[in-house]
């Protein structure tokens, strides 16, 4: 498959959090990348990006690698807030960014200003945090990018801003060329828009693919303290117990070997990452 970016073995270390990740952005889809608070993720980002220095591993971002500065002008970059001076005007954002994209299209971002509903005269310290998130994004998508980069650009929006932008990622996608990278831990965005997963956990990749086969894979499983005996627990994945009762997940597989008095259900992304963090992990 050809891949929009490719991360092998980038490694990386913090006094006693050491990073050790690989995974494929597949061209032409978006993929979700999730994990708990101090998984990696944000420093897998920033190697992406090259803000922080990795001492080994390889990063490889639409065919080149991704330090060589012809990539620069490709990738789009929303993160959860702007670097942009509060006291700039919107105007003064484009004068300020247009520079560095040799293929910036100025009736594009004047376009996306008007449909986001952003005035071009305010100021960035004028909007609302829904609308820095739309400021970005205008910005990304005004250079003919071919890779968007999303650092949790919809956490805080209300749930009608949170649809437009997941609205406007898989618009952006449709074009078989485009790829997104897209980190949140909204997981229900994911499970909206994405088509792949990557999993971090403890600064290791636990899974990487299609987002369907890992919620396949997986069921969460609930019952009386009961329905259950030591050894069946040992099945279930984040076995937690409250009140009379339990809950957890195990692999879709094995569910058969629980009694038929333990419910099972379909399980979301925001349960497989807590079951998850609380329990063992999976392995792709």
């Amino acid at each position: 498959m050809n891949n929009a970016l490719e991360v092998r073995g980038l490694c990386k270390s913090y006094g006693d959090f050491s990073l050790e990740v690989s995974f494929q952005v597949p061209r032409g889809y978006i993929t979700g990348f999730i994990g708990p608070n101090g998984a990696g993720k944000t420093t897998t980002l920033k190697s992406i990006l090259n803000i922080v220095r990795y001492p080994a591993g390889e990063i490889r971002l639409l065919g080149r690698d991704s330090r060589d500065i012809r990539v620069n002008g490709q990738v789009g970059v929303v993160m959860d807030s702007p670097m942009y001076l509060d006291d700039w005007r919107l105007s003064d954002v484009e004068r300020a960014i247009s520079p560095f994209y040799g293929s910036w299209d100025r009736r594009a971002f004047a376009d996306y200003l008007k449909r986001f509903g952003l005035d071009p005269k305010k100021k960035v310290k004028e909007l609302s945090r829904g609308m820095k998130v739309k400021l970005q994004m205008a910005a990304a998508l005004s250079h003919d990018a071919a890779f968007l980069l999303l650092d949790e650009p919809t956490s805080g929006l209300d749930p009608v801003a949170r649809d437009e932008i997941c609205a406007l990622l898989r618009e952006f996608v449709s074009d078989d060329r485009k790829s997104v990278l897209f980190s949140t831990h909204i997981t229900s965005d994911l499970e909206k828009t994405a088509d792949y997963i990557t999993f971090l956990l403890n600064g290791r990749v636990v899974f990487t693919g299609a987002k369907d086969a890992l919620l396949e894979k997986y069921v969460r499983v609930a019952g009386g303290l009961s329905d259950i005996n030591e050894e069946q627990k040992k099945l279930v994945t984040g076995y937690r117990e409250h009140g009379t009762g339990f809950e957890g997940m195990v692999e879709a597989a094995s569910a058969g070997k629980l009694p038929k008095t333990v419910l099972t259900e379909a399980i979301s992304l925001d349960e497989l990452i807590i079951f998850m963090n609380k329990g063992e992990s999976i392995h792709a």
